[in-house]
């Protein structure tokens, strides 16, 4: 598969010294069209890349330790962005790096001696699976009933990437660094409500386009007006199981593609 002239983000490789087989392996993922990027762990260099990063490549050495600062930014860049790590090295190595990079993280581990071969397609593979149509959509619940968004969260978490936000102000703050393909917003809040929400995510040309679907706790014909009148993408009552939830934003998304 050629990845060229398509909207895949870039592959990260991080040495922290010059490393003849982490350019080389960015030669050969950038000879087959995907675009990646070799650093030394700066992290202003990586932010500035931070949300177009689908994978990250750790050629790790024995000052590894001396990076503990990039170390956790990128461990929280990859929670946050639901990215993961393919590291390279050995065993002594393997345990300092996981100090800080939990196995829920890594891909895969290829130890020393490496063989590039089989690197590129393990790449090649997660990228496929992985980006385009077939990356975990992301969905942000926003609702100030903790119990209820952790309920939603555990029912989505295996289908989707799922942030949380407890109230609009961290909602804007969630989607200032991520993005989101859909938003399930409570519309009865205190301070500033759905309807406010909303009309905040609308103002905004990063999160004007976000479509947004209406938690309510009410049924009846005024209260639903009320809400289609807001032209969200949908609404849907609290009282909704799993199942159903599950098979809504299921359509929702194959309807969008």
């Amino acid at each position: 598969m050629d990845f060229q002239n398509n909207d895949h983000g870039k592959v990260l490789v991080v040495s922290s010294a010059e490393s003849f087989l982490a350019k080389s392996l960015v030669s050969k993922l950038g000879t087959g069209g995907l675009e990646t990027v070799y650093s030394h762990g700066d992290i202003k260099e990586i932010g500035r890349i931070r949300d177009s990063i689908e994978l990250i490549i750790l050629f790790m050495s024995e000052d590894m330790g001396d990076m503990t600062e990039t170390l956790v930014y990128l461990k929280d860049m990859a929670s946050d962005l639901d990215r993961k790590f393919i590291l390279i090295g050995d065993e002594e190595e393997h345990v300092i790096i996981r100090k800080t990079i939990p196995d829920t993280l890594v891909l895969e581990w290829f130890k020393r001696p490496l063989v590039m071969d089989d690197l590129i397609k393990c790449v090649r593979k997660y990228i496929e699976d992985n980006t385009g149509e077939n990356r975990k959509k992301t969905i942000l619940i926003v609702d100030d009933d903790i119990t209820y968004m952790r309920t939603v969260y555990e029912w989505l978490k295996d289908s989707y990437h799922v942030g949380m936000a407890s109230n609009g102000v961290q909602a804007i703050s969630y989607l200032a660094k991520n993005k989101a393909d859909l938003v399930l917003l409570d519309y009865e809040m205190p301070i500033a409500n759905g309807p406010q929400v909303l009309q905040m995510l609308k103002n905004d040309t990063e999160t004007g386009q976000i479509p947004v679907m209406f938690l309510t706790g009410h049924g009846d014909r005024e209260s639903v007006l009320s809400v289609v009148g807001l032209s969200p993408a949908d609404y849907l009552l609290k009282t909704i199981d799993k199942p159903a939830l599950l098979a809504k934003l299921k359509a929702f998304f194959e309807k969008t593609r």
